[in-house]
């Protein structure tokens, strides 16, 4: 293996971060910005001319689910194939998830994932540890997990009775014994068991298409659980953290509790903002590509995730890359959407899209006039890295952080495809949508992983990132 250069120069860059937008030179050093000043001339360092490009932070995507084993069903991203996927859209950390397993303690799913992860990421790392047996022996390793292993975030389902929904009263005692030390509970917010009655109807109908996942999973369940969400954090007195939240009724939820100053947090997917309720009118089992939970909404649902980004009210755009393929080869049936070709409830839910967010928002948000440059970037980078306890080690470009930086082309044109993304998926939610602006070079703690089409990086460069206090930004 070819020694790496540890002094990079990076020479005449528009600098974008959630604040500042300037012209400037990058000196890194060791992997972290050792200066940043004009007309730098450092003999020791390998020069990348950026005239003429944005210089924007690493992206973060705090959701995301490689190697995903569901028991049933089964991602088809490995933690390479996927975070080397996320590196060619600009994204350079990512927060996964380890799952609470029947007879795990949550220490026990961590280590598993850890093992899993170490000798694969590309990127750098860390999880969420999903919460599905709230015991006293679970609770007890709460406390530690945030303050010695790094991780201080835990995920809790108000959906999928029997698999992984946990009870109300669990959700108050997990929120109550994470949130002394700094620990925040992230929250899927729909009324599942109401949803569980709903599918259970359309199925003794005869109804198993899949539109049928869209019509057995309503905005108004999101809005009820999100709205129940806040009022059990509000009781804990801790802030809350709604993953995907997509429907109008849930955002009208956070809104309603930010203005009465509760801490509730929420990030938004590009799916939901780039795509609605109209794709589950293809023909055929091709619907089946966009059963995601929760579903793609309105166009009413679309426009107020929008002005959910532009009042801050929505603070962070996450992936939720759960990606399945269509097709049941090469990976077999359990990683593919045919499991559900007779049944919309056995559709594996979720879908690819780790590598395309930097780009839609780019073009649908910043070129749309929808998002300024620092708001896209406090959307993708800083927001992400406050509110998980990341900063300013991630998510900013300054001295003394890391160098994870993305030179960006905002005037090259490219077509988004599943032939161009390097995701194990066998499709791609935006086929075909053309987009401007693209990333050209990526840099993980100042190493070169990615340039144009070329994949530089290395398999288990990646390192978990321990993590401060949660929900504080």
């Amino acid at each position: 293996m070819s020694e790496v250069r540890s002094e990079v120069l990076i020479k005449g860059g528009r600098i974008v971060t959630a604040v500042d937008d300037y012209t400037a030179d990058i000196w890194v050093k060791h992997g972290r910005i050792e200066a940043i000043a004009r007309d730098l001339s450092i003999d020791s360092a390998t020069v990348h001319d950026a005239s003429g490009l944005i210089v924007f932070p690493g992206g973060i995507d705090v959701h995301t689910h490689m190697e995903f084993d569901l028991g049933a069903a089964q991602t088809v991203d490995t933690f390479e194939t996927g975070t080397r996927s996320a590196a060619f859209g600009g994204t350079t950390t990512i927060v996964d998830f380890a799952l609470q397993k029947q007879g795990d303690t949550p220490k026990q799913a961590l280590d598993r994932r850890l093992a899993a992860a170490e000798p694969q990421c590309c990127v750098d790392y860390s999880f969420h540890i999903i919460l599905t047996h709230v015991t006293p022996e679970a609770l007890a390793e709460l406390p530690d997990l945030v303050n010695h292993d790094g991780v201080s975030s835990f995920k809790m389902f108000m959906a999928y009775p029997g698999v992984l929904m946990v009870e109300d009263a669990d959700i108050f005692r997990a929120m109550r014994k994470v949130g002394a030390h700094g620990g925040m509970i992230n929250l899927h917010a729909e009324n599942g068991s109401v949803i569980q009655a709903l599918i259970q109807e359309a199925l003794e109908q005869g109804n198993t298409s899949p539109r049928y996942h869209m019509l057995t999973r309503p905005s108004i369940m999101e809005g009820e659980a999100t709205h129940r969400g806040i009022r059990i954090a509000e009781l804990a007195e801790v802030p809350v953290y709604f993953v995907h939240l997509s429907a109008e009724e849930a955002l009208n939820s956070v809104v309603e509790a930010r203005d009465r100053g509760i801490s509730a947090y929420a990030e938004t997917c590009p799916h939901y903002l780039f795509l609605d309720e109209s794709e589950y009118d293809r023909p055929g089992f091709e619907a089946a590509k966009y059963v995601m939970t929760p579903p793609l909404r309105s166009h009413a649902c679309q426009h107020a995730l929008w002005r959910g980004l532009k009042t801050d009210d929505l603070q962070i755009v996450s992936t939720d890359h759960c990606p399945f393929c269509y097709n049941e080869s090469p990976f077999g049936l359990r990683k593919s959407k045919q499991m559900g070709r007779d049944d919309f409830e056995k559709i594996p839910n979720g879908a690819p899209g780790v590598e395309f967010r930097l780009h839609l928002l780019y073009d649908g948000g910043v070129n749309a006039g929808r998002l300024s440059l620092n708001r896209f970037v406090q959307l993708t980078a800083t927001a992400p890295a406050k509110m998980f306890g990341l900063f300013p080690r991630k998510g900013t470009i300054a001295v003394g952080s890391d160098a994870d930086l993305v030179l960006f082309d905002p005037h090259q044109r490219h077509t988004l495809s599943a032939s161009a993304q390097h995701s194990n998926a066998d499709y791609s939610l935006y086929e075909g949508r053309e987009i401007l602006g693209k990333v050209q070079k990526v840099f993980l703690r100042g190493e070169l992983i990615v340039e144009g089409d070329r994949w530089l990086g290395r398999v288990g460069q990646g390192q978990f990132q321990r993590r401060s206090a949660s929900g504080r930004v």
